[in-house]
């Protein structure tokens, strides 16, 4: 497998800027997730490693060798895409044995290569079958063969599992997580779902806007974002932001300096009671997630809180409460957004 490295990376389309100035490194055997929301250019930024768009300007090297300007056949890399794209007439050998068979490979060794790779992702009693009659999750596995047999020098996902249902992306989550701790191998991940990235990553990059906010393993990005950008997109339910000028009384004494523009909090470092001193709001929506309890209640700063619970709490849509925040982990934020000096 392969360390990958990107510097000072742009792209635009016409005169449009889509990634603008991306610097990255991605070690061997490294599993990387690039999470943000629609457009903020995480799909081209894989389609610019893969070679399959050409940079506008910048490098990218592939165990120190330069790569830049080789199509994608020439980089030795494979990528997994959104949709499955096997080739419905060919039954899931023949489509996991193709990029071989094409390579020059003959059938009798490309044969041993698929049963490996069919082996790993359990597929063995389903390599007769057509694309047709398997389900979304065994299609996905037969893409994700499809690249195992090729034995590339990094693996490239898209958004791999936005097609299946809720129950089958968990469950293809963990085949991933289980099938890079098998291969070992270098891998880069593109999602929106910030679940998906929080699970499956050694380190993710977040991007916004054609640009990197901030790199980090999931616990680092999680408890000590860089950004208001950060601290709202990673986390569900996300964090609980807060400004500082229309807050009053005790909120208000949490500033130093009078520079802190927003109060963060996560709802689990948020406390919910009828009764006792605090800032005074009432429920308007609760969430009964099994073990959790979620409480959104509209604050008397005029902005909505959320706070986890759990159901013995005995609380309910309309009750009026008191929220403290656990003064230990309070993130503060400047007029730009940044993230200041956390109160401990």
């Amino acid at each position: 497998m392969s360390s990958i490295a990107i510097s000072n990376i742009k792209k635009a389309f016409g005169n449009v800027p889509v990634i603008k100035g991306v610097d990255l490194t991605i070690k061997d055997k490294e599993f990387v997730v690039f999470v943000g929301p629609s457009g903020c250019g995480k799909s081209t930024m894989l389609r610019l490693i893969a070679g399959l768009e050409e940079a506008t300007s910048g490098s990218i090297l592939l165990d120190d060798k330069e790569v830049t300007d080789l199509s994608a056949s020439e980089r030795g890399l494979a990528m997994v895409f959104q949709s499955y794209a096997l080739y419905p007439h060919k039954s899931v050998r023949e489509n996991m044995a193709f990029p071989l068979r094409v390579s020059g490979m003959s059938k009798s060794l490309a044969n041993i290569e698929v049963d490996k790779a069919a082996d790993i992702l359990q597929l063995s009693s389903l390599l007769d079958r057509k694309p047709k009659e398997l389900s979304g999750g065994q299609r996905q596995r037969v893409a994700i063969g499809r690249c195992i047999v090729r034995n590339p020098k990094a693996f490239l996902f898209d958004e791999p599992l936005s097609n299946l249902d809720a129950a089958l992306r968990v469950d293809m989550r963990v085949q991933i997580a289980k099938l890079h701790r098998h291969l070992n191998a270098t891998m880069i991940y593109v999602t929106h779902d910030q679940v998906e990235a929080m699970t499956l990553a050694n380190r993710i990059v977040v991007f916004s806007d054609g640009k990197i906010e901030q790199i980090g393993t999931p616990l680092e990005l999680y408890t000590n974002p860089g950004n208001l950008f950060v601290a709202t997109f990673i986390g569900s339910p996300k964090m609980n932001i807060v400004s500082m000028t229309t807050a009053g009384g005790g909120t208000r004494r949490l500033m130093k300096n009078g520079s802190p523009e927003k109060l963060g909090i996560r709802p689990e470092h948020t406390s919910i009671k009828k009764n006792g001193s605090g800032l005074s709001g009432k429920i308007s929506v609760t969430e009964h997630l099994g073990a959790d309890s979620f409480y959104h209640v509209e604050t008397e700063l005029g902005q909505t809180v959320v706070a986890r619970g759990d159901i013995s709490d005995g609380l309910s849509e309309g009750d009026d409460v008191k929220l403290n925040f656990d003064p230990q982990h309070i993130h503060l934020f400047d007029k730009e957004g940044m993230c200041l000096t956390r109160l401990t």
